[in-house]
């Protein structure tokens, strides 16, 4: 996990200065190291966050402790209403968007047989969902201003699938489509769509996974880490030459999907 606003070792070092960027479910995990890692380099990062409010805080503290700037605002992505309350809160403070980067999620996992409807509800209604209202409150102001960078993430279990993690997985690989279509329609008006899609993580999630097996099937051995997921994010949301990537999936899980 990213523990400063520092730019993560060997990445470019595009500004993002005078720059707006909303990060999703930044207050903890891939979230946050993302929030940390775009005020890196300059931008103002509005730290969205569902539950906690104190690790919201923390996350904003850091980064101002660093020199940058962000604020925090508590939203649930999954309802309407509260997008469009927060897009609105953002326009009034800076007039613009200029990143958005939909990262909030969670996790339901059980076994199909198993699983309770509200379970595989509450995982589209957030993980996809979600990135369809915030896109499309978002979108409206970046196809006036001519221009913005979406960023979604997304998993490699949207590629691969994985027991017990159907509507997790048919959430990512929603998003995959999403990225795509959004991508097609944006691309006129000089708004880049792409998606990011990390394997195993070393995270609070993963610490209680057998690592065994699961470094056995990864090629270079090794989970990743946060700040790496953060550092392609930074890529394609501040440097120039990322302007000609859109509708892409990227992914960052050492070698696990190979396509």
């Amino acid at each position: 996990m990213t523990t400063s606003a520092q730019p993560a070792h060997g990445l470019s070092a595009a500004s993002l200065e005078g720059r707006v960027a909303l990060v999703t479910g930044a207050s903890r995990g891939i979230g946050r190291a993302i929030a940390l890692e775009l005020a890196a380099a300059g931008a103002e990062v509005v730290v969205n966050y569902a539950r906690s409010e104190e690790a919201a805080a923390e996350v904003v503290e850091t980064i101002a402790a660093a020199g940058g700037q962000a604020w925090a605002h508590r939203a649930d992505v999954a309802r309407e209403d509260e997008v469009e309350e927060m897009v609105r809160e953002i326009v009034r403070r800076h007039g613009r968007i200029d990143v958005l980067v939909n990262n909030a999620g969670i996790t339901r996992d059980g076994l199909l047989m198993r699983m309770k409807t509200a379970d595989w509800q509450s995982v589209l209604d957030l993980n996809l969902s979600g990135c369809f209202l915030t896109t499309r409150a978002v979108s409206k102001l970046m196809l006036k201003a001519r221009g913005g960078r979406i960023i979604n993430i997304t998993s490699v279990v949207a590629l691969m699938g994985n027991p017990g993690q159907a509507n997790y997985s048919a959430a990512k690989a929603g998003l995959i489509g999403l990225t795509r279509s959004n991508a097609a329609e944006f691309a006129s008006r000089g708004v880049t769509v792409n998606a990011v899609a990390p394997g195993f993580i070393a995270s609070e999630m993963t610490a209680s996974l057998d690592a065994e097996p699961i470094l056995k099937a990864i090629p270079l051995g090794r989970m990743g880490t946060a700040q790496e997921v953060a550092g392609l994010v930074r890529f394609l949301a501040a440097d120039p030459a990322a302007a000609y990537i859109t509708g892409q999936v990227l992914q960052v899980d050492g070698g696990l999907v190979m396509r």
